[in-house]
């Protein structure tokens, strides 16, 4: 039986979601990111409306280049509570197809409907019943691809975006890979390109054909790029795309020295991702501080907890810590980050003994979520902690 691996890819889905909820930006060059302070902006672009792309703007692209590329575009800082929950609502349509499902991120996933698609129609009728029903759900549209590989299902999926729908068949998989750019193979990163191009490999094809000569000091990586090149990606859909880690960023308008700021800043990301683990029900053993300073240099602290956690105030002790210990000289800072993976559901027991400071510490969160719950998360914050980051 031929597999039928397909790949859905969200279009544009932060700014189709601004789209959606107002309609006064459709047809508008939306671009989702931080604030570009008129091209003084010191972070990056999340995401952008295919009418911003016309101007040059892309994903991860520095935010005041944006705005200097499309300076009357609609500049919106990213909702994530939102985008999250229309995710949601789309992977639950996947499930209503098939139990193999892999979610990739927030805004992509692979479907294995090889054992699902006689129920629908077949595997193209499905696709487009896909479509149709994340569409009903969310007034979103997506890209889809369906082949035989998981490589080639993602490949297919942008090649018709916005709302494109493209199959490839097994017998004409080889055919469908050999005029792409080598850059479309995963794996092959832009240092790897570079050498085989010199080498006179440009295309998919040229790359299957290649000899020891133009592979020569690879090694394996060579090997496994050739057979994707030939079309034979075996790997299977896994359900082990859930989240491995929940963590939030922010950089500062200007670098900083300033220890107050620094603080404010860490104590609003602890409460921030705490936030944001009790509303996906889950906690976790490590902690992990991100570091940017000023001239790009980036680095990661962490430490594993003994019992894992969602508390914002041991989130925030912890990272403080890893602050303290880091020794940054008289460079400022120019991002903090704040992370916590090796999750676990909350509600799955590490001791046999109630902490009664944990008692407590539930008892302030609940309160704490009761409140903005109703009027909002700007509308309680811990002190010491920005209002919004």
């Amino acid at each position: 039986m031929e597999r039928r691996i397909v790949h859905v890819d969200m279009d544009a889905f932060f700014a189709a979601i601004e789209v959606r909820d107002n309609p006064s930006l459709k047809g508008k060059p939306v671009i989702i990111g931080a604030d570009p302070k008129g091209g003084r902006g010191r972070g990056v672009v999340s995401t952008c409306s295919y009418e911003a792309r016309k101007f040059g703007v892309r994903s991860a692209m520095p935010i005041s280049e944006a705005w200097r590329r499309c300076p009357r575009g609609v500049f919106l800082p990213p909702d994530f509570h939102k985008y999250e929950e229309a995710s949601g609502k789309i992977r639950a349509v996947f499930f209503e197809f098939t139990p193999d499902v892999e979610q990739v991120s927030i805004d992509e996933a692979f479907l294995d409907i090889t054992r699902s698609a006689h129920l629908f129609g077949g595997p193209l009728e499905t696709c487009r019943r896909i479509k149709a029903r994340v569409k009903e759900e969310t007034g979103l549209s997506c890209s889809v691809g369906l082949a035989p590989t998981k490589m080639a299902a993602k490949i297919a999926s942008d090649l018709k975006k916005p709302d494109g729908l493209v199959e490839v068949r097994e017998a004409g998989l080889r055919a469908f890979l050999a005029p792409l750019d080598i850059s479309k193979l995963w794996g092959l990163g832009p240092k790897t390109a570079a050498l085989l191009r010199e080498r006179g490999v440009n295309t998919v094809g040229e790359l299957a054909a290649a000899g020891p000569e133009a592979l020569g000091g690879l090694g394996s990586q060579g090997a496994s790029l050739r057979e994707l090149a030939l079309g034979e990606d075996p790997r299977e859909v896994r359900e082990d795309g859930e989240t491995k880690s929940v963590g939030n960023e922010t950089t500062f308008g200007t670098d900083t020295g300033d220890a107050r700021e620094i603080k404010s800043s860490l104590l609003a990301l602890a409460d921030k991702v705490s936030s944001r683990l009790r509303e996906a029900g889950l906690k976790g053993r490590t902690v992990t501080l991100k570091l940017r300073l000023e001239g790009f240099e980036t680095y990661t602290r962490a430490r594993t907890l003994p019992l894992s956690t969602n508390y914002a105030d041991v989130i925030a002790r912890e990272v403080l810590a890893l602050y303290e210990a880091f020794d940054k000289g008289r460079r400022r800072v120019r991002l903090l980050g704040v992370k916590v993976s090796g999750l676990m559901p909350a509600g799955e027991r590490e001791s046999l003994f109630e902490d009664e400071l944990d008692g407590r510490r539930e008892k302030a969160h609940k309160a704490i979520e009761a409140i903005r719950g109703k009027f909002g998360h700007s509308s309680i914050y811990r002190a010491g902690g920005k209002k919004e980051i």
